[in-house]
C-alpha cells in the first residue's frame, strides 16, 4: 500500500480547517445592536407654571434671650454649682457666696425688730390710759416699721448669697473661680446664659429690592407671596430642616445702609444653630405665573454665556443658550431660551457631549427611579421593550 507522507505545515493547516466546521466555535457575525449602548442621562421635561420667587439674604444668628449672671452682694465665692456648657433651669442655684456675715445680720435685725414690737405692744394700753402721748406711740410704731424694713433687707442679702439662674438656657464658662471676691463696689459678672431654642436670625433687605417688589405686585406682574415662613441655609449651603417665621420688620430704611432690617425666628430643639453663626435666609418675594424653572445643576456657563444641554429629536445632546432671571428656592428661573417641552439634561452632563447619542431617563431628585427607562422613549424612535432596557434587542447566536 502506498502511503502519503504529509509535512508538518500541511498537518497544521488541515487542523485549522477542521476547527471551522459547524461545531468548531466560529464567532458570530456582528449584528446591528452589538455596539455600545448610548449613555443614560437624567432629564427633566421643561414646563411652565407658577413659582415663588425667592432671594437669599445674608444674616447672623442671635440668642432668643441672653442674661448675665451677676453677684448682688459682696463676698467670697465658696462653690460653683453647675457644669459649664450645660442647660440650666430658671431659678437653679449657680454660685454660693459666703453667707455667715449676712446670717448674723439677719439675726441682729430680728432681735431689733422684736424689741421694737414689744415696745409698741406695751404702749397700746398706756395710750388708752393717757400714760403716754400719741406722739410717743407713733414714734415707737415708726421705729418698729423701720426695723422690720431693715430685717427684710438683711434677709434679702442673705438670700442673694445663693446666686440663681435668671432664665432657662445654656450657660457658658464661669467667669470667676472659688475663692474670688465678688460684688465689691459693683455687680460682678459670674457667667452668661443664652436661650437658643428658639433662636433669632437677623438679616437685611435692600430698600431698592423692596420697592421693585412693590411695583411688580402693583402692576400685576407678580402676586404677593406669604412672607410668614422663611428658610435658613447653613454656611455649607445645606438647608436647615425646620422652617422659620418672620418676627418683625423695621418700618423705615436705614439711611446709612439703604436697607430694611428684618428678624426671623427658627425652632432649634437639637441646638444645632448657635449664636453668632453666619447664615443665609431664603426670603420669599412674590409669586409669578407662566415661569420656567430648572435646577441649578442643569445650567452651565461658558464664554458665550449660560446654556443647558437638551436631548434633540434624533436622541443626541445639543447645547441650548438660555438666560436666567430670579431664583425660586434652589432653582433658576429661565427668562429666555426655553419655551416648554424640551428635555433638559440634569445629571450625566459629563457623558453628554454635543452631537453624541444619549438615552434620556426621568430625573428624580430623591435618587429613586420614578419610572422604568422605557417610560421615556428615545427621541426620534419607538420605546425599547420592557425586557430589553438597553434597547438593542439582541438574539443569542450559537
Amino acid at each position: 500500500m502506498n502511503r502519503i507522507r504529509l509535512s508538518t505545515p500541511t498537518l497544521l493547516l488541515l487542523a485549522l480547517l477542521a476547527g471551522c466546521g459547524p461545531s468548531g466555535g466560529k464567532p458570530p457575525a456582528a449584528g446591528p445592536g452589538a455596539g455600545m449602548p448610548p449613555p443614560e442621562v437624567d432629564v427633566i421635561t421643561v414646563s411652565s407654571g407658577s413659582a415663588t420667587l425667592t432671594q437669599d439674604l445674608p444674616g447672623r444668628l442671635q440668642a432668643y434671650r441672653t442674661a448675665q449672671v451677676r453677684a448682688r452682694v459682696e463676698g467670697i465665692v465658696e462653690k460653683r454649682l453647675f457644669a459649664e456648657g450645660s442647660d440650666v433651669k430658671a431659678g437653679a442655684t449657680l454660685f454660693q457666696i459666703d453667707a455667715r456675715s449676712y446670717a448674723a445680720a439677719v439675726e441682729a435685725a430680728k432681735a431689733d425688730a422684736e424689741a421694737a414690737r414689744l415696745i409698741v405692744e406695751r404702749y397700746k394700753p398706756l395710750l388708752e390710759m393717757r400714760a403716754v402721748s400719741k406722739q410717743e406711740y407713733d414714734a415707737a410704731e415708726a421705729k418698729l416699721k423701720q426695723l422690720q424694713a431693715a430685717l427684710t433687707r438683711a434677709q434679702l442679702d442673705l438670700d442673694n448669697t445663693l446666686v440663681p439662674a435668671p432664665i432657662f438656657g445654656r450657660i457658658g464658662r464661669a467667669l470667676v473661680t472659688e475663692g474670688a471676691l465678688v460684688g465689691r463696689g459693683e455687680a460682678t459678672p459670674l457667667a452668661t446664659i443664652e436661650q437658643i431654642d428658639p433662636i433669632y436670625a437677623n438679616f437685611t433687605q435692600a430698600g431698592a429690592d423692596l420697592l421693585r417688589l412693590q411695583q411688580a405686585v402693583k402692576s400685576g406682574k407678580m402676586k404677593r407671596a406669604d412672607t410668614a415662613k422663611v428658610e435658613l441655609l447653613l454656611e455649607d449651603g445645606s438647608a436647615y430642616s425646620l422652617p422659620g417665621k418672620i418676627f418683625f420688620s423695621d418700618l423705615a430704611v436705614d439711611p446709612s445702609t439703604g436697607a430694611v432690617s428684618l428678624r426671623a425666628e427658627f425652632p432649634n430643639p437639637r441646638r444645632e444653630l448657635l449664636p453668632g453663626m453666619f447664615v443665609r435666609i431664603r426670603f420669599p418675594q412674590g409669586i409669578a405665573d407662566n415661569t420656567i424653572r430648572l435646577p441649578q445643576r442643569a445650567v452651565q456657563g461658558g464664554p458665550q454665556g449660560q446654556f443647558v444641554m437638551v436631548v434633540t429629536q434624533e436622541g443626541k445632546a445639543a447645547p441650548q443658550t438660555v438666560k436666567t432671571g430670579a431664583m425660586a428656592g434652589g432653582d433658576f428661573i429661565i427668562a429666555e431660551g426655553l419655551r416648554g417641552g424640551e428635555q433638559v439634561i440634569v445629571n450625566g452632563l459629563q457623558k453628554a457631549r454635543p452631537g453624541s447619542a444619549v438615552k434620556p431617563v426621568p430625573w428624580n431628585p430623591q435618587g429613586q427611579p420614578e419610572a422604568s427607562p422605557a417610560a421615556i422613549p428615545p427621541a426620534g424612535g419607538p420605546p425599547a421593550p420592557a425586557n430589553d432596557p438597553v434597547g438593542n434587542n439582541k438574539k443569542k447566536e450559537s
